[in-house]
């Protein structure tokens, strides 16, 4: 079972048990050491995890931190636990900000066994920050943050490469909020920014509140625009790299264009579109996205490697009411898995980066016959 599909087994549990569990400990022990566990740490082996790790500072004596994540016998990760639904804040979290400061462990979380909240020292040196550079939802929104995730991994963990992506991570998100905050509720300065550069006049308060509206008005159009430039962008590169597979009788007519043929009998639907490019993106790492298309027909849209019919990496089933991603194996056989939501198909992000690479391990010349039609749903 793959980091994704463990995290989507424990998110499952929660759901389910959240509402049962009552006490701290509880929560430690059913979400937070399962946690542990995905990350490849072994919860039961003190030389990786320390429960109830100890570390005197000053006049605190025998104070303690729920979890110490080791390495070569050095704390490397801090966590602090509290009860679901309790305070996930710094002031709540004592312990953990004092020991931060006198160990080498560069990483803090404090977290329910639910949500997350994961802190470094980017402010001051060895002092953890007062607000995080990552929060997630277990339960909820873990899919936007596999990658960070995976990076706390025993396999994975790389301090300067973590501590990096974190300022990265940090102010990314504060810089969201401010804008988030000025098309909302434009802050005076804002508002003078950009009405100095527009408006030669005195900026009394009348103009400043004139521009106030204009300027909600034109933030929202120009967030707008880009969303429709970008969608019309979308559907522009995907018409020149999607392709329509031949009914098998054009396919022994082969001078009679098939493509252009069927063509109108075959929807591209926004849907099939939007999944395409969530394939393109979860392989964008292991190989060059020019080398992913589509090709449509009526009963499935085809997810292809080098436009080769020999190199089938998944197929969306999106024309019926249940919505399923075809996953090929290195057999060419297709695994279906439903989807409840699109960003579904990044919980087999694993599957479809191991297809490929499959594809490249193999010289083409060799790679077989057609998609074999060995199907089971999952």
């Amino acid at each position: 079972m793959d980091f994704n599909d463990q995290l989507q087994q424990l998110a499952s549990k929660i759901a389910k048990m959240r509402d049962i569990i009552q006490t701290e400990e509880a929560a430690k022990m059913a979400f937070v050491a399962p946690f542990i566990n995905i990350l490849g740490y072994d919860i039961f082996n003190p030389m990786e995890v320390v429960p109830e790790f100890v570390c005197d500072v000053g006049m605190k004596k025998g104070e303690k931190v729920d979890y110490a994540i080791m390495k070569d016998d050095i704390p490397i990760m801090l966590i602090e636990c509290k009860p679901i639904g309790g305070s996930l804040s710094v002031e709540s979290a004592a312990q953990l900000f004092r020991y931060f400061s006198v160990t080498k462990a560069r990483i803090g979380i404090i977290t329910d066994g639910i949500n997350y909240r994961l802190f470094t020292d980017l402010d001051q040196p060895n002092i953890m920050d007062s607000r995080p550079f990552l929060e997630f939802n277990i339960v909820e929104n873990r899919e936007a943050y596999i990658g960070e995730l995976k990076k706390l991994s025993k396999s994975l963990f790389n301090l300067d490469d973590i501590i990096t992506s974190a300022g990265d991570l940090k102010y990314t998100r504060e810089i969201k909020k401010i804008l988030r905050r000025e098309l909302t509720e434009p802050s005076e300065d804002m508002v003078k920014l950009i009405a100095g550069q527009v408006y030669p006049g005195m900026k009394t308060q009348k103009v400043i509140q004139q521009f106030t509206d204009i300027f909600k008005r034109a933030f929202q159009q120009f967030i707008n625009d880009n969303i429709n430039e970008r969608l019309k962008s979308a559907m522009v590169a995907t018409s020149v790299s999607i392709t329509t597979e031949p009914t098998a009788t054009q396919q022994e007519q082969p001078n009679q264009h098939p493509a252009r043929t069927e063509e109108k009998d075959i929807v591209t639907t926004a849907e099939e579109i939007e999944g395409f490019y969530i394939v393109k993106s979860i392989l964008r790492n292991v190989v060059n996205p020019n080398r992913i298309t589509m090709r449509d027909t009526q009963s499935y849209c085809g997810i292809l490697l080098d436009d080769n019919n020999r190199r089938p990496i998944c197929r969306l089933h999106f024309n019926r009411d249940k919505k399923y991603v075809g996953i090929f194996d290195g057999t060419k056989n297709e695994t279906r898995h439903q989807l409840a939501h699109l960003d579904d198909i990044y919980q087999y992000s694993e599957q479809l980066r191991a297809t490929v690479a499959s594809y490249d391990a193999v010289p083409e010349s060799t790679a077989g016959s057609e998609t074999g039609e060995s199907v089971s749903i999952a």
